[in-house]
């Protein structure tokens, strides 16, 4: 099958006739028949059978589908990725991050960058995981900033820095003469919980697993900085990323270092089959050393 039949009888099969799969691939009806006869001429099998009316897909047709659909995708995603390069621009930089680099991190590096570089532009999104990587697959970004991503096929990853997990408590929430809090000093405080769905929300959710201890949780929250938000108005405790926890905001909150400590990497990411150019390279050069000075200060009670 060429890749016009693959199209039109997607589209036909997707939609049930020829009249609607016309609409959506913004031809004529007599076009879609046209080529659907071809294909059905050149595999020597029909792919419909004509029942009152109303196109039923052979068993054939049935079996062609799924292979179908899946070039389909690839070609869609084909499509954007050649948009996306052509809409990409000398001088500028697309970057994308998790929503906790968001707060503070990233709009500090973007502003200090271009106090040397006044030339050159940029387009920020916060995103989550899953999405930013969707996203550099299609060419739509350069770059990402993650914490502790899983190996994706077609990105590469390099990692800028190591960061730990910290215990947010409320104001006048005392323990005495401690400077670092486990997930046994939790137990029976109203604890909120993290978004499990991410690499560093998997990481965290184990780890406290592994502890054995069941905490007592009052709410769940999607994001560090809600959660972190939760605790400052009182409504419990949380365990967060380091970058979350010494972003602004929030300041009467405060910040032990967890024990035993669990660490995480934070890294960018990257479509492994297009290299940085020059300017994305110094940019995320400049990030990493962003990254050291947010992250040196030792973790004290308060922020």
């Amino acid at each position: 099958m060429r890749l016009r039949h693959i199209e039109v009888f997607h589209a036909v099969y997707s939609s049930g006739s020829v009249t609607r799969a016309a609409k959506i691939l913004n031809v004529s009806q007599p076009s879609v028949s046209k080529v659907l006869a071809h294909a059905e001429q050149q595999l020597g099998y029909p792919l419909f059978d004509r029942v009152r009316g109303k196109l039923v897909p052979t068993p054939e047709a049935d079996q062609l589908f799924s292979h179908v659909t899946t070039v389909n995708e690839s070609v869609d995603r084909l499509r954007h990725v050649a948009d996306n390069l052509r809409a990409a621009e000398h001088g500028k930089i697309r970057i994308a991050a998790t929503p906790a680099f968001g707060i503070d991190l990233l709009p500090a590096a973007i502003a200090s960058w271009r106090e040397q570089h006044s030339d050159i532009s940029f387009t920020v999104e916060t995103l989550h995981h899953d999405e930013l990587c969707n996203a550099l697959l299609e060419s739509r970004l350069d770059v990402g900033l993650v914490f502790n991503p899983p190996a994706v096929p077609g990105l590469a990853a390099e990692t800028l820095g190591q960061g730990s997990f910290c215990v947010l408590t409320p104001p006048g929430l005392e323990f005495g003469s401690k400077k670092a809090l486990s997930i046994g000093d939790l137990k029976g405080i109203p604890f909120i919980s993290l978004d499990k769905r991410g690499p560093l929300g998997r990481l965290l959710s184990i780890h406290m697993e592994s502890s054995g201890i069941k905490l007592n949780t009052v709410a769940w929250a999607e994001t560090y900085q809600v959660a972190k938000a939760l605790v400052s108005h009182g409504a419990g405790v949380t365990i967060t990323d380091e970058v979350t926890a010494r972003s602004s905001g929030h300041e009467n909150i405060g910040v032990w270092p967890l024990k035993p400590a669990l660490q995480f990497r934070i890294a960018a990411l990257r479509f492994d089959k297009a290299p940085l150019s020059l300017v994305c390279r110094g940019f995320v050069n400049h990030v990493q050393e962003c990254i050291h000075e947010f992250l040196h200060p030792p973790i004290s009670r308060q922020v």
